[in-house]
């Protein structure tokens, strides 16, 4: 993403711990400044609509950090900016979904191990239990990570995704950020029992509840999910828990369902602030941090100028991409389309 800053020498048995805190945490910082300024283009008019995700910056950073991007594949939602960044996608190809330029971004799922964006609730937590099955089948030693919210997990697809990987001991792991509202309704309206991790125990898988402000902790706790499905322990059922701080989406009103109280209480738990407290505890001096802003304005700048620079893609496109094979009715339409487009 961006060049890694120097860290500090004299960091004695922590140096591990301190040298991935550090990691995640710059890339937690850009992708902290690349979602302000999504929010900043929706409102100025270069993007039509944003999903914010301010505040699940560690939940998604850690949880993307622990995958083997040769074998593992992920799959998100609308609203995994920082898993995208960690797995090294380009900002302006995942923007240009936002855009309108491209459905899906602008990035190679087979190559980057990243699927497409995925806008339906809890659909691409089948599409990750179906890789996970062809992984198994075709011994790629590989695990699928599949995102989803607190909302989602109440939806049929999820529910039967886990107990299908729960029969077959797929190589899974159910990543759920519990961000405490489905859209409008709070968490404690909508999943029975109070945790989506407890579920796991009905379909025969693990379940874990992580803090999922805490970038390490996030990134352990997924590290020992993929490693238990690699050797063929099955899925776990990892929820995080975290706090999205700004609304759902970018024509969202937060201030209708929630209280200012409650978002100040969750902020003092902001991911980037724990993550700064403890480097600072290990060494790391304001020189490290203000170089790791510097670093990561550039980015966003660099990225808007990007995304505000795109075309409308070819129209034929929208054939090209329907089968694999296209059959005869389907060329029949495109050069159909092409005839009238030339007027």
């Amino acid at each position: 993403m961006t060049e890694r800053m120097n860290h500090p020498e004299d960091v004695d048995d922590a140096t591990v711990d301190a040298g991935l805190l550090s990691r995640l945490y710059e890339t937690m910082v850009a992708v902290r400044l690349l979602d302000l300024d999504a929010v900043a283009m929706q409102r100025q008019g270069i993007i039509p609509g944003y999903a914010p995700m301010r505040g699940q910056e560690a939940a998604q950073v850690g949880s993307a950090a622990a995958l083997d991007r040769s074998v593992d594949f992920a799959f998100p939602t609308y609203r995994e900016l920082g898993v995208a960044i960690e797995l090294g996608i380009d900002p302006v190809s995942y923007l240009a979904s936002h855009q309108g330029a491209w459905h899906g971004g602008l990035w190679n799922p087979a190559e980057t191990h990243l699927a497409p964006l995925n806008a339906v609730v809890g659909g691409p937590v089948t599409h990750a239990v179906g890789w996970a099955m062809g992984a198994r089948l075709d011994h790629t030693d590989g695990v699928a990570i599949t995102y989803f919210g607190d909302g989602a997990s109440s939806q049929g697809d999820v529910h039967e995704a886990m107990n299908f990987a729960g029969v077959y001991r797929l190589p899974v792991v159910f990543f759920c950020q519990n961000n405490g509202w489905a859209i409008s309704v709070p968490t404690e309206a909508q999943v029975a029992g109070g945790s989506v991790a407890a579920r796991a125990e009905g379909y025969g898988l693990v379940g874990n509840r992580v803090d999922g402000n805490d970038v390490v902790a996030v990134y352990r706790a997924t590290e020992a999910a993929i490693l238990r499905a690699r050797s063929g322990g099955g899925a776990t059922v990892i929820e995080a828990m975290t706090y999205r701080a700004g609304p759902h989406s970018t024509s969202d009103d937060p201030g209708r369902y929630r209280t200012l109280d409650e978002e100040q209480e969750w902020l003092a738990r902001d991911p980037l602030t724990l993550a700064e407290a403890r480097l600072r505890e290990l060494g790391y001096v304001d020189a490290y941090f203000t170089g790791v802003e510097a670093q990561a304005r550039d980015l966003a700048a660099e990225v808007r100028n990007g995304v505000a620079a795109l075309d409308a893609r070819p129209g034929e496109e929208m054939f090209d991409f329907v089968f694999q094979a296209p059959t005869a009715s389907l060329l029949e339409q495109k050069r159909s389309w092409q005839e009238a487009s030339r007027g």
